[in-house]
């Protein structure tokens, strides 16, 4: 009897838990997932200003690399069932904290009624040398 209530114990446990992927944003550049679904919460890697098709960066200026990232993240919510709407965490990491208040106005763009909560630190290097990479969580309706 112990033997099949672990096994149901195990299926449980991995059906909680989903990995998330979509060809409409950047591949993985490294092991891990666009995104891992665990019961109603979906949990976004950062997405960066790589477009999906190309593979090659659009960061011909600081708007058009954070829409892009956000068109990014976007692609990644709707492949994991969520949307903008549902998100409920933000993380932001800026190269230069002097592009907070660009990043900041084009962010508040993509949220409709209320906004997540959140925080924005500047690091010493993103990957592929980017200005801004975001990560999100959100609730999975």
């Amino acid at each position: 009897m112990t033997s099949i209530l672990n096994l149901f114990i195990i299926f449980e446990r991995k059906k909680m838990k989903k990995v998330i992927h979509t060809a409409d944003a950047p591949a993985a550049i490294g092991p891990y997932s666009q995104a891992v679904a665990v019961n109603n919460l979906l949990y976004t890697s950062g997405q960066i200003a790589l477009d999906p098709n190309s593979g090659e960066l659009k960061d011909e200026s600081l708007s058009q690399e954070t829409h892009q990232v956000m068109t990014n993240m976007e692609a990644v919510l709707k492949a994991g069932s969520t949307s903008f709407e549902h998100v409920v965490k933000t993380t932001i990491f800026l190269k230069d904290m002097n592009d907070f208040n660009a990043v900041n106005e084009i962010y508040a763009t993509y949220f409709k009624d209320s906004f997540p909560a959140r925080e924005t630190v500047q690091v010493a290097k993103l990957p592929k040398d980017v200005r801004v990479e975001i990560s999100m969580i959100a609730l999975i309706p």
